[in-house]
């Protein structure tokens, strides 16, 4: 080994070591939050790279100040059902880090959610919110109240509730939350009435993901499943392959997995299967999508109405059998961790060619690591899933400007949104020492972008 060579090793080693300090002090101060830590430690683990070339990002303690929240925020959201009953729930906003703009991310009501769910969100929404190159930090929120099952009016009596506490908190200048699980056009439509009654004026730019006739955007339901296509499509086009003739499987239902579908079928391939959380339908003469938009956007049914109304397709029980239908492209777009190792070594073994991740966090580090290993294509999540955000970047500069683009426009800049992070997550790969690992091209494209900005702001 010659001597630059040793320096070089003696780098990584420094940076390797810091990695590894920095992640233990992390787990010793979050000690039950596994979700976090599985993001943080998948993130920092590929910014050894960086820190061994630069190691002024360590002598700034710039992980240290990543990896700790700017504001946590939880409180009680208590709320009458239809029988009279006083419920209560639990509130969360994290606004994790604003280097770069104005707190952004979604709200998710979901009986899973606690702090290490909203915690590993926001975390990766930084990453994800930078690669977009729209001027937003990274934020997350949400309750533990289940939609599902309640009334309209008891909806509305929730978000009331949970606005009159988190209104204090955000603002069009400040963070600006969207939708995620459990929350759509109908939750935001009931938060910004709240926020409107609350602070005495219309401030269009608050919220995003709004309905059309008061200040939202067109394409914004259709962005994150669309811009998962748009980025998969590159991805494969640099490795000669194409959706036409593909078949394809898209875990989910709801917006992102049904508008990716749309989208991939617009691209001539075959949707064979989708899910929701009791099962999943496999139709090998390809998914009628106006069926799924039916049950989901209209009906509010269950996926298994489907086999129902086309009883040539199969339904099962088990909404993670959708993994063993061979395919070549795999989409997973429901929840965190539903692909684990296990269930990737059952995807290669039918064949599986890309993987596009359109939910956050789909695959376990061991699965992604058993693409990587097995030259799987991977989008990974904070790079192929951000046209939501991107779009919702877009929502606030039409709201700021008091114009409504037309959707060819909104969806002609997603797709140069996309187009730029899957190139520039390429090029950090190759800049870096891992040509083509995506993974880590994009935390790398996401952090560099942040970590300068936080440098020149001071410490703060």
């Amino acid at each position: 080994m010659n001597t630059i060579e040793a320096t070089l090793q003696s780098k990584r080693e420094t940076a390797k070591q810091y990695v590894k300090k920095i992640y233990n002090a992390t787990e010793q101060r979050n000690p039950h939050e596994t979700e976090f830590l599985q993001a943080v430690k998948e993130i920092v683990d590929s910014l050894i790279p960086v820190l061994a070339r630069q190691p002024q990002y360590m002598k700034s303690g710039i992980l240290e100040r990543l990896l700790e929240p700017e504001k946590v925020i939880s409180f009680r959201v208590p709320w009458v059902d239809d029988q009279g009953n006083v419920q209560v729930n639990r509130g969360y906003r994290v606004q994790f880090n604003s280097a770069l703009g104005p707190y952004k991310g979604g709200l998710r009501f979901h009986p899973s959610v606690n702090a290490s769910i909203v915690k590993f969100l926001g975390f990766e929404q930084i990453f994800k919110n930078s690669l977009t190159g729209q001027p937003i930090g990274g934020g997350k929120g949400g309750s533990d109240f289940d939609p599902k099952g309640k009334s309209d009016m008891e909806i509305m009596r929730f978000c009331q509730s949970f606005m009159t506490e988190l209104y204090q908190h955000i603002g069009p200048e400040t963070d600006v939350p969207a939708g995620d699980t459990g929350v759509n056009a109908r939750e935001i439509g009931y938060m910004f009435g709240q926020y409107k009654k609350l602070r005495g004026a219309f401030e269009a730019g608050v919220l995003t993901g709004k309905g059309l006739e008061y200040g939202g955007s067109l394409a914004r339901k259709e962005a994150t499943g669309y811009g998962l296509v748009y980025f998969v499509r590159e991805m494969m086009k640099d490795n000669d392959l194409d959706f036409n003739g593909s078949n394809v499987i898209v875990s989910g239902s709801g917006n992102v997995s049904i508008y990716a579908m749309e989208k991939a079928m617009e691209f001539g391939a075959k949707v064979v299967a989708c899910s929701d959380s009791n099962g999943c339908i496999y139709d090998e003469n390809g998914i009628n999508l106006d069926t799924v938009k039916e049950l989901k956007e209209e009906d509010n049914e269950r996926i298994s109405a489907y086999a129902e109304k086309h009883p040539h397709a199969q339904y099962l029980e088990d909404c993670n059998e959708i993994w063993s239908i061979p395919c070549d492209i795999a989409l997973p777009c429901a929840t965190q961790n539903e692909i684990d190792g296990k269930t990737a070594e059952t995807l290669l073994t039918n064949g599986v060619k890309v993987v596009g991740e359109g939910a956050n966090m789909p695959s376990t580090i061991e699965a992604i690591d058993m693409y990587l290993d097995n030259t799987i294509l991977f989008a990974p999540a904070k790079a192929a899933n951000a046209g939501g955000v991107a779009v919702s970047a877009l929502e606030m500069a039409q709201n700021s400007s008091k114009l409504m683009w037309s959707f060819e426009k909104v969806d002609a800049r997603l797709q140069e949104i996309m187009k730029d992070i899957y190139q520039n997550s390429m090029q950090a790969a190759s800049d870096y020492g891992t040509p083509g690992n995506l993974a880590a091209g994009a935390n790398i494209a996401g952090f560099v972008k942040v970590a300068d900005a936080m440098i020149e702001q001071g410490v703060i």
